[in-house]
């Protein structure tokens, strides 16, 4: 049966009379507003010691003792070699003979000198007045000579107890008793490693120190007197002591582009150790910028972030520069206005220049969306 026109333009009719009365979608939305927020750094790091030294004999002999356990402090002093001290006691107790008779030939010449002074004139020349103090010049530097002489062998007796230079923890030793060492030998008998306090060295890229600089400089950051980070393990945890920054590197790494900044930090128990990889959390100072909600943004492929404001009723979707995140919220600088909208519910059918409905919401402290007139974003009432 063939329908006639006039139906077919009613139901046309009624179809355009029911899309002219849809309300727009609605859209929860939140104003956004500058804020105050901490100013951090987020980078990659590795723990280095604070000091270690290789522990090498000065003097040449037999290792008769080893003075240490493996893995235990010690403290700048602390004995940990002994070199058999037969033949440097011998060459001090002739070093030191020496210098007796060097005292000896002092006395003996101040004792002629004094002599030949009385009688010069009466049998006695000049001449022989000028001997007798060359001959006591002479004596004395024999003297100087051999109080060198016998301070040197007795600091390569002293050298026969090999010590720690620094207070820190000795590894194994590499050597043992019966071993034959020389003096400055390039293999080290033991590693002496400071481990409390320990340097952590963090990694930042050179682009964002530059960044940062100039932040500084347009005032939009301002910057810490004193510069403190965290530490997160490779288990997840959080290191419980806080770092202070002591140094930051001249170079940028050709390999990496990154420059290295060192920190700190207290380590009684001897958990960080040299080698050990961490993720730092640097904290810089303050700075004022917008938080959204990661919930509220999408990141693209491209690395491109973009969220959706509403604007006079209608959709916009801006790109967004940041620096990072603070808690569930990007750190946005570029891209947004304090006192704008941000819609953060029905994100879902929006495009363009789309016509919408705000409702006002609120975000809990884990950016769930909170409906302040007690309904949805849909319009729907809540469930109590």
């Amino acid at each position: 049966m063939r329908l006639r026109p006039w139906p077919l333009m009613l139901v046309a009719a009624f179809a355009t009379s029911a899309q002219a009365q849809m309300p727009p979608p609605a859209v929860g939305v939140i104003t956004l507003e500058m804020r105050e927020i901490p100013r951090t750094l987020v980078e990659p790091g590795r723990a280095i010691a604070a000091a270690q030294v290789g522990i090498r004999p000065r003097v040449g002999g037999m290792v008769t003792e080893i003075l240490y356990q493996p893995d235990t402090p010690v403290e700048a002093g602390t004995p940990l070699f002994r070199i058999d001290p037969d033949s440097f006691e011998a060459d001090l107790a002739a070093a030191e003979a020496d210098l007796a008779s060097a005292q000896a030939g002092i006395r003996e010449a101040e004792a002629t000198l004094q002599r030949s002074e009385q009688l010069a004139g009466t049998g006695v020349s000049q001449a022989q007045v000028d001997t007798a103090r060359s001959t006591l010049e002479q004596a004395r530097a024999t003297l100087q000579s051999a109080t060198v002489a016998r301070d040197r062998a007795q600091t390569d007796l002293d050298r026969t107890t090999i010590v720690s230079p620094i207070a820190g923890v000795v590894g194994f030793a590499a050597v043992s008793v019966g071993d034959l060492v020389a003096a400055n030998q390039a293999d080290a008998m033991a590693t002496v490693t400071q481990l409390d306090p320990i340097d952590v060295e963090i990694y930042a890229p050179a682009r964002r120190i530059l960044s940062l600089i100039e932040d500084v400089s347009n005032a939009r950051v301002t910057v810490d007197e004193d510069i403190t980070a965290t530490l997160t393990l490779e288990t997840g945890r959080t290191y419980e002591a806080e770092g202070q920054m002591i140094a930051s590197g001249q170079t940028v790494s050709e390999t990496t582009g990154a420059r290295a900044v060192r920190f700190q930090f207290d380590n009684p128990h001897r958990i960080l150790l040299p080698g050990m990889f961490v993720r730092s959390e640097v904290a810089l100072g303050s700075m004022q910028a917008i938080l959204v909600p990661q919930s509220a943004a999408e990141r693209a492929t491209t690395g491109e972030l973009t969220a959706w404001v509403v604007s006079d009723g209608t959709a916009e979707q801006r790109v967004l520069q940041d620096i990072g995140t603070h808690e569930n919220a990007w750190i946005v600088t570029d891209g947004l206005e304090a006192g704008e909208a941000l819609a953060v519910d029905g994100l879902a059918n929006l495009a363009p220049g789309m016509e919408v409905r705000t409702v006002p919401v609120e975000l809990d402290a884990d950016g769930v969306v909170q409906d302040l007139d007690g309904d949805d974003a849909s319009g729907a009432p809540q469930a109590e």
